[in-house]
Order: structure tokens, then C-alpha cells, then sequence
């Protein structure tokens, strides 16, 4: 079984090298337009932008190294299907499923690369990226901001933003965290920022929403006003902004931690649930995705190569879809955020299984 091993494993490592390089810089030219934005309108220099490019490749990798493992199971046994080397194993007497066992063992492997990359090197990615274009000057107040982050950059306010499209900010939340008193909580439908002139002050704008107000009778009592515009004066701390890590640049442990910060003082903690069982979750993908891609390679012939990868792509497609449908629902507390960052697992594995047993009983 160990040349038969060794033999599995060259066929998929160039496939998996190939298919990864290629995945990473398919997604990284999309990048690049954005990129040259910065440079050409906003005066960003070219070297802070190559660096930021740059710092793309590893956290593009946290999503093309799956599909390259589905790719790779894809080609390469669909490659000795194809020239019948499957039926002379299993004319030998050797089960299909002793040819998952290599390949299992190094998904397993892969997918604790997947989750150093989820856990350490995308966040320290995003967080280098964030201090290079904070390096670069600019004012804009938007640029601390980040959807899906509790952001507490402004004075006493925690922000939190679930949608940008340039200076208009939607689905905005905003906590006003009291020792001893009963977090104040403004929510409004669309907001965007109001310079004021001369002053190292911010004015949000807030349009069609409600605001906690204190009752006279009982100030740790709040009732519900509602506004259809109103604005909040915010003092600038440029020193906490620098300091201040989006969701995206923490670790797991830290992204951990701050959950139970924002437990504390009474906030719901639903956007980082989400993404803290979405790095999980996604550092599981390769192993499913080669479960997924093993049952159609096996029974490929000469004809069918073409029509099993495109199959590959329409099972990675729906689960990083459904994966990111999840993501919002979770963070907006539609159902258990645990539980629905694990659907797309749960439904992944559930078909992979299926097949392979189907495959298993042929």
C-alpha cells in the first residue's frame, strides 16, 4: 500500500500546486482595479498599494486552498479513472475507499494549515494592511470603520456598521456603554459623517432610526424614541483609532475575548460569534471538499473530465455562498449564530457522505 500511497500523492501534487497558484492570482487581479483606485484618486503612494497587494496572498489563500484540494481530487484521480487505473485496483481486490485514505490524511493536515492561516496569519494580513493605509494620512473617518466590527475608536461610543457604500453607512448600531447603567443603544437605518470644520470633531448623521432615552422617573430605565434624523458629536482620539483592531485583525483568542467584553457590558455579541465559528468552520473545507470531489473523480471516464470539474466548482460555489448567507443572518441574530455557521458543513459532509456511499455500493 505505500507505493500505492506515494503514487496517489504524486498524481495530486501538481494539480494542487497548479490549481492553487492559479486560484490565488484569478482573485488577486480583481483586487487590483480597487488598488489603483487608491493610488490614481486618493494620492496613495505605489509602494504602500504593492505592499497592501502583497498582504492579499495569504488571506486569499484562507479561500482558494480549499477549492484547490477539491480541484486537485478532481484531476487527479478523475486522471487515473479516466485511463482505467481505478478499475485495475478494484479488479485486485483493492476497496475505493483505501485510496481516501492517503488523501484524507494529508486534508487533515491541510486543514490545520487552513486554520494557522483563519487563527494567526489573515488576521496579522489584515491588521498590517490596516496600518499601511493609516500610515498613508488619510482623514477620512470611514476608513476606521468596518463592516461586521465593534469599532470604540470614537470617545465614550462603540460603533457597529453592517453594511459601506463609499461614505453612507447602513444597518448602523451604536452603543453608549455606562459603568453600573444599562448600555444605551442608538439604531438607525443609514448614516454618514459630517465634518466639522476647525475642529478635531466628527458629526454622524443618523437617518430613520431609534435612540434609548432615559426615564426621568427611573434613570436606569430606558423607553424607545424615534428620529427620523439626529446627530451625534464624536471627539476624534486619532492615538485609540491607530490601536483600535477590526474583527477581521484579531485571533481567535482575541476575537474570544472581546465577546466577553461586549457580553459584559450588555451588548450582543452576535457578528463575532459568527466569525469566530466561520473561521472554524472553514478551516474544515479541505477535508470536505475532498470528500466531496473523491466520489466523482473515481467513476470518471475520458469524456466526463470537462463535466466532473465543473461539478467541483458548483459544490465549492454554493458552500461559500451559503456559507456567507449564514454569516449575515448570524450576525443579525436570526437563529443560534453557532449553529448556523456549521450548516454549511452539516449540509456539505451530509452530501459528500451520500455519494461516497453510493459510490461505495455501485
Amino acid at each position: 500500500m505505500r507505493i500505492l500511497r506515494n503514487y496517489i500523492l504524486r498524481e495530486c501534487l501538481q494539480p494542487f500546486t497548479l490549481s492553487l497558484s492559479v486560484l490565488t492570482s484569478v482573485f488577486l487581479l480583481g483586487y487590483l482595479p480597487q488598488l489603483a483606485n487608491k493610488v490614481i484618486n486618493d494620492g496613495v503612494s505605489l509602494t504602500a498599494m504593492s505592499q497592501v497587494f502583497l498582504y492579499y496572498i495569504p488571506i486569499l489563500l484562507g479561500y482558494t486552498m480549499p477549492i484547490a484540494c477539491l480541484i486537485t481530487v478532481i484531476l487527479a484521480l478523475g486522471h487515473m479513472s479516466a485511463e482505467n487505473e481505478i478499475l485495475a485496483m478494484r479488479a485486485s481486490g483493492i476497496h475505493l475507499l483505501r485510496l481516501l485514505v492517503p488523501l484524507t490524511v494529508v486534508g487533515i493536515a491541510l486543514c490545520l494549515v487552513v486554520y494557522l492561516l483563519n487563527d494567526r496569519i489573515i488576521p496579522e494580513a489584515y491588521d498590517a494592511q490596516t496600518r499601511i493605509l493609516q500610515e498613508t494620512g488619510s482623514q477620512d473617518p470611514s476608513a476606521m470603520l468596518e463592516p461586521g466590527s465593534f469599532i470604540n475608536a470614537f470617545d465614550k461610543y462603540i460603533i457597529f456598521i453592517y453594511r459601506m457604500d463609499n461614505d453612507l453607512l447602513y444597518g448602523v448600531r451604536i452603543y453608549e456603554p455606562a459603568p453600573g447603567k444599562p448600555t444605551k443603544t442608538i439604531i438607525a437605518e443609514q448614516g454618514e459623517f459630517v465634518h466639522v470644520p476647525g475642529k478635531d470633531e466628527l458629526m454622524l448623521k443618523l437617518i430613520d432610526g431609534t435612540s434609548d432615552e432615559p426615564d426621568l422617573s427611573n434613570p436606569n430605565n430606558f423607553y424607545k424614541l424615534n428620529f427620523q434624523t439626529s446627530f451625534i458629536r464624536m471627539d476624534l482620539s486619532k492615538k485609540k483609532a491607530s490601536t483600535e483592531k477590526k474583527s477581521k485583525a484579531m485571533t481567535l483568542r482575541e476575537l474570544h475575548n472581546k465577546i466577553k467584553t461586549l457580553r459584559r457590558m450588555s451588548i450582543d455579541p452576535s457578528p463575532l460569534i459568527a466569525e469566530y465559528h466561520r473561521r472554524l468552520a472553514w478551516s474544515l473545507s479541505p477535508l470536505i471538499f475532498i470528500f466531496l470531489g473523491f466520489p466523482f473523480a473515481a467513476i470518471t471516464n475520458r469524456r466526463a473530465k470537462s463535466a466532473n470539474l465543473l461539478y467541483a466548482l458548483l459544490f465549492a460555489a454554493p458552500y461559500y455562498i451559503l456559507s456567507l448567507a449564514c454569516q449575515g443572518m448570524a450576525s443579525q441574530n436570526v437563529l443560534n449564530p453557532i449553529l448556523l455557521m456549521w450548516v454549511p458543513n452539516g449540509v456539505a459532509l451530509a452530501v459528500a457522505i451520500f455519494f461516497n456511499w453510493k459510490l461505495c455500493t455501485r
